[in-house]
């Protein structure tokens, strides 16, 4: 796991909770297994720690980069890639950002980032090691605009009363499970898990379980 609305800490017990954490028992308890989460800073870490076989099976945003080092399965889930804006903000849509002067606050390296590739002509980014990072500097006046994932977004407006989240998008976040490269048995049995989820309605209990807006179940 990386930080993203995947999963929450619970600030008392420090059990782990959210759609991710419900997935990822589910296929535990369909292998036979204990599940074990280990928790690393950002996406190219957790890619890293698969292909060093520290770790199993991640969520990751489908991406042809990350293509190249892990294998995914058929999707999971899919949510749009959209901005929060303060409540007074002319920006009313994507395209309202990219202006001279505007800064977008988002994660360096997150399927976030890559999304916004050749779509930004004067606005500039502001790089931050989390969502959650990326969300304080929105909060403290670093940045105009905060990019992310929706149902983070919509999180974040929740902590933050008078901020909205534009309608439109600017990219749609594809998720799956990702495996080290060349697995080819157990990237079947994942493919195979994961059609199932999707069909016996084990990955929209897991999205209505976590309490979560703006993500939905992946198509085939």
């Amino acid at each position: 796991m990386f930080p993203s609305f995947f999963y929450r800490k619970d600030t008392t017990s420090g059990e782990l909770r959210g759609v991710g954490i419900e997935i990822a028992r589910a296929l535990a308890e369909r292998i036979g297994v204990a599940l074990g989460c280990a928790e690393y800073p950002s996406p190219p870490q957790a890619v890293e720690a698969l292909a060093a076989g520290a770790c199993d099976v991640a969520l990751l945003g489908i991406d042809p980069k990350r293509a190249t080092a892990v294998d995914f399965s058929p999707p999971l889930l899919a949510a749009d890639f959209s901005y929060l804006v303060p409540g007074d903000s002319a920006v009313r849509a994507v395209a309202d950002a990219d202006k001279p002067g505007m800064g977008i606050a988002l994660v360096r390296h997150h399927a976030m980032d890559a999304a916004l590739d050749g779509k930004l002509a004067h606005a500039g980014r502001v790089y931050a090691d989390t969502p959650d990072d990326a969300f304080a500097m929105f909060r403290a006046g670093q940045a105009d605009v905060l990019a992310g994932i929706r149902p983070g977004l919509l999180m974040y407006a929740r902590l933050l009363p008078g901020t909205r989240v534009l309608p439109d998008r600017y990219g749609r976040n594809v998720i799956a499970l990702a495996l080290r490269k060349g697995a080819a048995g157990r990237l079947s049995y994942m493919t195979e898990f994961v059609q199932q989820a999707r069909a016996d309605g084990t990955v929209e209990r897991a999205i209505v379980s976590a309490g979560l807006r703006g993500v939905e179940v992946a198509n085939a």
